[in-house]
């Protein structure tokens, strides 16, 4: 039975605490016994609340008992990654230099969890400021996939993927700059939505990361994630860019019909025209993607004239690690991960003129992206070009006989610097046993569609009941 809670839905969860079936201190014990039993295996905790936690559960209970108003998540344990603000606690965002900051405040999703009656257990580790698709930092190590202890859960929502995906809580908290929540949706076999630009709100800002990340949830299930999505998607004064409510229910969303008005209009892309992807990983993906014609939808392969938006990437992204750290004093070079200062110190020499021109780029990018959605209403394609690939290093440096630079294995970014709303679902796994992940795209402000589409398609081809080797 404990082990069953560690894989029920956080819907069903949730369900149960309310009808009085189910009692949040069993459930938090559940939960802190798995992370205890498995923890040291994966590094996915690099904090662990216990002693709060089992606190909070109880009065928990009590609020059931006494008949008090419950949120949507009461009792319900969540992870936050280590770089969302939580007030009154360490906070490192996985960097030495940051190894003694408190929090002074709650960030804006997790104030959404505290009041729809989440419980924190832990914050979950992440690389180094979060710059990089897998997980490992000099503060804390590596985090593990439960799929297979030699391979990376991803990045940069690492720990929390692997948590998840392990059963060390039903629902994690994470961000994505450029795929950071998709890429370990995607190696981890699980959901992360990463929503329209603006949808939840980021708060302290980001650097120059500001017009590109993204709080996410992630999640076992898709109604999983659409439950976040209530508790998170609400206007906050402090997000300059927040976007006011719109009121949606999300959980609902994913109950109403695939097609509304019509026959969806989807195009399939294998690659998005510059993405160099193993044949495996686009089979699988190309299967799954054929499936939405029995769903009712109308599928073409087509792929948006975006060209290799690589060199934007290495601009923007490039140019803000740059800013960030760069011209860091010696003796903090030295604590921090030597990649990330390399990658920075390699960025250093771009230009204004660069900058500009990247932006002017980008620009063109979301215009034509914008064009192709006027044609069709979602976007599918593999969300990363290989499944889960080997610890200790940054990315791979080829795939399918291709050289790739940094995050050149994923089609993620792309919809960062649109802003669209990109979902990452488990499509299937390969033949070693490594989970591999759809991604569905859709219009600025479409998140419930998305968000109906991918429950439509877990609906036809289930996934959550799968259970990686370790547990």
């Amino acid at each position: 039975m404990p082990d069953d809670l560690c894989f029920a839905p956080a819907l069903e969860l949730a369900t149960l605490i309310r009808e009085r079936a189910l009692s949040p201190v069993e459930l938090t014990h559940a939960v802190l016994d798995q992370i205890q039993r498995l923890n040291p295996k994966l590094g996915a905790y690099v904090l662990v609340h216990a002693e709060r936690a089992l606190d909070e559960a109880r009065r928990a209970e009590r609020a059931v008992m006494t008949g008090a108003p419950l949120g949507a998540l009461h009792g319900v344990p969540v992870s936050i990654k280590d770089n969302l603000w939580t007030a009154g606690e360490r906070t490192t965002s996985g960097s030495r230099l940051l190894a003694d900051f408190i929090a002074p405040e709650d960030t804006p999703s997790v104030a959404g969890l505290r009041a729809a009656g989440a419980i924190f257990v832990g914050r979950t580790n992440l690389p180094e400021f979060a710059w990089r698709g897998s997980t490992d930092n000099p503060l804390f190590g590596e985090s593990r996939n439960p799929w297979d202890l030699t391979r990376t859960p991803g990045g940069s929502t690492g720990g929390g993927a692997a948590a998840v995906a392990a059963g060390l809580a039903p629902l994690a908290l994470g961000s994505d700059g450029a795929g950071s929540i998709r890429i370990p949706a995607s190696f981890s076999g699980l959901v992360g939505l990463k929503p329209t630009f603006g949808r939840v709100p980021m708060y302290p800002a980001p650097g120059g990361h500001e017009l590109v990340a993204h709080v996410c949830p992630l999640a076992r299930t898709v109604r999983d994630v659409a439950l976040m999505m209530n508790a998170t998607a609400r206007h906050d004064a402090r997000d300059p860019f927040a976007l006011p409510d719109d009121a949606v229910d999300y959980v609902a969303s994913c109950d109403a019909p695939l097609a509304l008005t019509g026959p969806l209009r989807v195009a399939w892309s294998p690659d998005l025209g510059f993405a160099p992807v193993e044949a495996e990983t686009r089979d699988i993906v190309a299967d799954a993607a054929r499936l939405f014609t029995h769903l009712g939808a109308k599928v073409d392969d087509a792929t948006p004239d975006i060209g290799d938006p690589g060199w934007i990437l290495r601009t923007l992204y490039g140019g803000a690690q740059a800013g960030a750290h760069a011209a860091r004093p010696k003796e903090q070079k030295a604590r921090m991960d030597p990649e990330l200062v390399a990658y920075a110190e390699a960025s250093a020499s771009l230009t204004v003129v660069d900058h500009v021109k990247a932006v002017a780029a980008r620009q063109a990018m979301v215009d034509t992206l914008r064009r192709f959605f006027e044609r069709y209403d979602l976007l599918i394609t593999p969300t990363l070009c290989l499944p889960a690939f080997p610890l200790g290093v940054v990315g791979p440096r080829e795939v399918a006989g291709r050289e790739v630079t940094h995050l050149g294995w994923t089609l993620c970014y792309p919809f960062n610097y649109s802003g669209q709303p990109a979902i990452s679902v488990p499509a299937g796994w390969t033949k070693s046993g490594l989970p591999v992940g759809m991604q569905i795209v859709g219009r600025r402000l479409d998140d419930a569609l998305v968000l109906r589409a991918a429950a439509a398609f877990e609906a036809a081809r289930p996934w959550a009941a799968r259970r990686p080797p370790l547990t």
